[in-house]
């Protein structure tokens, strides 16, 4: 059912004072996509795929270390194909076209860009 003249006007009203009171919220929620999360997980259990083969190869001179860094490898493994699963077909085609968009750094968290900014309000605080 679509919205009268009155409701329209007073959305728009709400949402410009949304954008007025908090721009950096209201820029990173239109920037927020329904897979956000999802990548997070999966950019995460790469990580610590990637730890628990250093740790697996570092503890090779005692088995249990070891085995204890295969496990988390597993788990990693898992926790990802889980995500990938929840991502879909959809999902990985939002993600496809966000990274030939943006490029693969932003596609990725853009973490670099968020750490100098963080670090270059730190300073200009000072």
């Amino acid at each position: 059912m679509p919205l009268s003249e009155d409701e329209e006007r007073i959305l728009q009203e709400i949402a410009q004072r949304f954008y007025e009171d908090d721009p950096s919220f209201a820029r990173e929620v239109s920037e927020t996509t329904l897979y956000r999360h999802t990548v997070r997980r999966m950019k995460w259990s790469v990580v610590g795929l990637i730890a628990g083969a250093v740790f697996m190869v570092a503890m090779l001179s005692n088995p249990w270390l070891a085995f204890a860094g295969f496990l988390v490898m597993l788990a990693c493994c898992l926790v990802f194909e889980r995500n990938l699963r929840k991502l879909g077909k959809a999902g990985l085609d939002q993600l496809a076209r966000s990274v030939r968009a943006n490029g693969l750094r932003d596609a990725l968290g853009g973490a670099g860009q968020r750490m100098r900014e963080r670090f270059k309000r730190d300073t200009d605080d000072r």
